[in-house]
């Protein structure tokens, strides 16, 4: 979904430039709750207030509510059988390449120098091999981020 946000927040409707957007995944990423829906709400807060929070949010939540309603059933009612077990096989590493091109594009976008490059390199490394816990990997750099950015 990332792309498609992406793509109307910033170049259809120009809600946002692309650092706000990096910025609101980043806030989205941090808050608990489905990125998705973090974004939608905190966009709509900034154009329309509480209203328009209210709006963003209940948007981005009634479509994937029926289509799920609605499937559902045809999931449980075929879950045992070949064709469902072949399809769901197919839908996995779709998946992957999925978030992979996600990860890709953002990347793309947010290392734009070589300290923001060491930044991702060094809370990679620590997100993969010590047990910091996410949240303080990323708050710590955001902090390392701003003092680079004001020195």
């Amino acid at each position: 979904m990332l792309p498609f946000i992406e793509q109307e927040v910033i170049t259809v409707n120009k809600w946002l430039t692309p650092t706000e957007f990096l910025d609101v995944l980043a806030i989205s990423q941090i808050t608990p709750g489905p990125i998705a829906i973090n974004s939608a709400t905190f966009i709509g807060f900034n154009h329309l207030g509480f209203l328009g929070s209210l709006l963003a949010t209940t948007g981005i939540v009634f479509g994937p509510f029926i289509f799920m309603s609605i499937v559902s059933g045809f999931i449980e009612k075929y879950k045992s059988s070949s064709l469902m077990k072949n399809i769901l096989s197919y839908i996995k590493p779709v998946t992957v390449a999925l978030i992979l091109s996600a990860t890709y594009s953002t990347f793309l976008k947010s290392v734009l120098d070589g300290k923001s490059l060491v930044i991702f390199l060094v809370s990679a490394a620590l997100l993969m091999y010590t047990k910091i816990h996410p949240i303080g990997i990323l708050l710590s750099f955001g902090v390392v981020g701003i003092i680079l950015n004001i020195l």
